[in-house]
């Protein structure tokens, strides 16, 4: 039998998180590492999300990483193509082409006691070996689409936004869109443009405030590339307003009233009839769902040719759907705006530990945890990036990313001189961890009462950090020892 091949580092995913994990690993003088990615480019999220109007409603200057700045991003608030160029440069500034193996999936990763390294194989039956083990396989990269009584009798085309299918002309189309979150606000517009009649069917309303967008001339780009530390103060500035921000999220806060106020008044400045507004206005608390930001979504609903449906959907027919009301919708074209398996973080991957147990069985069916979104017990040498309770929504994604690499770069640093190295969080301190971690939550609107992809069925937050990205540093910038059980042939601490 052969041999698989063996590296020091296997990443799992070339998405935002793991190909900055790679860069780290490059910027420490690490080249025994791999990044296995499943299609036959980098990307992710940014990579699959094509749809008309798709950018980022983080401001670019900090949705980026401190080591790699986006000096040249266009706008303060980038599309989707200028994202995915993002990464691409930084895919070739750190020279990380030769350390990934595109068209590799991973469908089974087994951790080996006796060798203390992780058994990886690939869909095909390709088989390789490595020491850690770093899923980076996202949040929102599994796309969701409910189930409906007759939805596949329906003639039309139908898709989801994440598989946007650019082959159809929509002008002239009667298209219903179902979903009213963050992608649908996007596209909405944009499909408004085309559409003969565009139908948007809303489960629920959401909190928006407008998207103050900034285009950047070439003077300020040039000065950004000349003087980076002009672009840094933008970033710092940016960060600490966002960070101040996450007040909004606390329940009961001066804060929190100021954000659903300031919604409230977008809402009510754009959207004057009545019936219409009442129908955009949440019922929940600010905060509880992700807070959209949108210049575009509300004007929308002022076209002729745009109508929201707020009926819930009783099933599918050759033409359409009908409403709860009895009332039939016909559609040329349904898109799904239905979010993603959030929670379902491994995705179909079996994941294999200690003992035989799989992750789904550590974790069930949707109680994942990991201390410090990174670590999970029982599953030695692998430290997850953007794992459970790492997702924000007051702040940029990409700070939670760096400080758990930062981690996990930290972790290596000190372990490697030992031989056949185990680390491993210990049970405890994960528990103590989450217990804090929930404890906090209490006090947050993430965990109120409103349906969202940050809770469980049992209302248990699982997506969410509970603080800010501060606080967050302060938890997981440093790897602590005595956090977990480091095992190698020449050191055991229990």
């Amino acid at each position: 039998m052969t041999t698989p091949q063996h590296f020091r580092i296997a990443i799992l995913g070339s998405g935002f998180s793991g190909l900055g994990m790679a860069a780290q690993l490059v910027r420490t003088g690490e080249d025994n590492f791999v990044v296995f990615e499943k299609a036959d480019e980098i990307g992710g999220v940014w990579r699959d999300n094509t749809y008309p109007g798709a950018a980022c409603d983080t401001q670019a200057h900090v949705y980026c990483y401190s080591f790699f700045p986006h000096l040249r991003v266009s706008k303060m608030f980038a599309a989707q193509d200028e994202m995915l160029g993002y990464q691409l440069q930084m895919k070739d500034a750190f020279g990380l082409d030769k350390h990934i193996k595109y068209n590799s999936e991973i469908v089974s990763a087994r951790w080996l006691e006796e060798d203390a390294r992780w058994l990886l194989t690939l869909r095909g039956g390709e088989q390789y070996t490595a020491d850690f083990f770093i899923p980076a396989w996202g949040q929102l990269n599994a796309p969701k689409v409910p189930a409906w009584e007759g939805q596949d009798t329906f003639k039309g085309e139908q898709f989801h936004s994440a598989h946007w299918n650019h082959d159809i002309d929509l002008k002239g189309k009667k298209v219903i869109s179902i979903g009213s979150a963050a992608s649908a606000v996007q596209y909405v517009p944009f499909v408004a443009q085309d559409a003969e009649h565009l139908e948007v069917f809303q489960r629920s309303a959401n909190y928006i405030l407008p998207r103050e967008q900034i285009t950047f001339t070439e003077e300020q780009l040039d000065a950004f590339e000349q003087d980076p530390s002009i672009f840094e103060e933008s970033r710092r500035s940016i960060h600490e307003l966002r960070e101040a921000g996450f007040e909004r999220t606390r329940l009961n806060t001066d804060g929190q009233q100021q954000g659903a106020q300031e919604s409230i008044d977008y809402l009510n400045s754009v959207i004057t009839d009545p019936e219409l507004r009442e129908k955009l206005t949440p019922t929940y608390e600010f905060g509880c769902k992700r807070i959209l930001r949108t210049s575009d979504y509300y004007p929308t609903f002022l076209r002729d040719n745009v109508s929201l449906v707020t009926e819930g959907i009783d099933r599918f027919t050759e033409n359409g759907i009908v409403t709860a009301d009895g009332v039939e919708h016909e559609a040329d074209v349904i898109i799904y705006a239905t979010g993603f398996y959030s929670q379902s973080f491994q995705g179909d991957l079996e994941i294999v530990g200690r003992d035989g147990v799989t992750l789904a069985q550590r974790w069930g069916t949707e109680d994942a945890e990991a201390f410090v979104g990174t670590s999970v017990d029982g599953f030695p040498n692998m430290f997850l990036i953007y794992g459970p309770n790492t997702n924000l929504n007051h702040n940029s994604n990409i700070a939670m990313f760096e400080i758990q690499q930062d981690h996990v770069i930290d972790m290596l640093r000190q372990t490697s001189e030992l031989e056949g190295v185990s680390v491993e969080i210990r049970r405890d301190r994960l528990a103590s961890f989450n217990e804090a971690l929930q404890a906090e939550m209490e006090g947050s609107s993430f965990s109120s009462d409103c349906s969202s992809w940050y809770k469980n069925s049992k209302g248990k937050v699982i997506n969410n950090w509970s603080g800010t990205v501060e606080e967050f540093r302060d938890w997981a910038a440093k790897f602590n020892t005595e956090d977990y059980i480091v095992k190698s042939t020449a050191l055991v601490t229990a």
